[in-house]
């Protein structure tokens, strides 16, 4: 919640300049290296998996775009790499303000489309500034992260897939969300302000994402409340 990116998105979505939001889709699609699995084999063994590893920090991101998730379906595959763990899932995603999503997971896939490699936070990643790992579309228009390309209707009257968009590249400032993040916390601290996330944030998304592994595993939609 600290990255400046996933602020900045959240504030156009509030103004409303997208409209309701209907429909999410987020990706995280890399290659890991064999020497990652070397270095550390129970990466290969159940729990070891992408889902489990790197899924978690999405689901953050969103619930706090798009509202609490409420239900999961999803595959997995892992006929690439043939471990015990999945290499591949597709996600399904309802959230409880009716707008749905999707969500591809792979770490053998030789694309840019995550976080790391999209963001430019994480300096160690190679980034590609034209690839976006989100993109939240209302009923009013869209928006493409973290490359912030927005696109709306100027009036209701104007939404039709006849009629051309209005597009503009929202401004951003970027800072290091490490950086900011133990600044809050500092602050925090001082009981200058309350945190940005709770434990309860925390409990969720790890729910959502035992979710995803409760949906491979049964082939069932999985209700977030019905999980510990």
């Amino acid at each position: 919640m600290h990255s400046p990116i996933i602020k900045r998105t959240r504030e156009i979505i509030e103004t409303g300049a997208i409209g309701q939001v209907v429909a999410a889709h987020g990706s995280a699609m890399f290659y890991k290296p064999d020497d990652y699995f070397v270095a550390a084999p129970w990466r290969t063994k159940e729990g070891g998996g992408p889902i489990l590893i790197n899924l978690i920090h999405d689901i953050g991101n969103l619930r706090y775009l798009c509202g609490e998730i409420v239900a999961i379906q999803s595959m997995a595959s892992n006929r690439r790499r043939k471990f015990e763990v999945e290499d591949t899932v597709a996600i399904s995603l309802s959230f409880a303000n009716g707008a749905l999503g999707t969500f591809l997971l792979s770490d053998t896939a030789g694309s840019g489309c995550s976080w790391e490699q999209t963001s430019q936070e994480n300096k160690a990643y190679a980034s590609y500034p034209d690839e976006d790992c989100y993109h939240i579309a209302g009923t009013n228009g869209s928006i493409s992260v973290p490359t912030m390309r927005l696109k709306y209707y100027k009036s209701e009257e104007d939404r039709s897939w006849w009629k051309p968009f209005e597009c503009e590249d929202v401004s951003l400032h970027r800072k290091d969300p490490l950086v900011e993040q133990l600044n809050h916390f500092c602050r925090v601290i001082r009981k200058e302000e309350k945190p940005l996330v709770t434990v309860r944030d925390g409990l969720q998304n790890l729910r959502v994402t035992e979710a995803v592994v409760e949906a491979v595993k049964t082939g069932r939609t999985i209700y977030i409340d019905d999980i510990a």
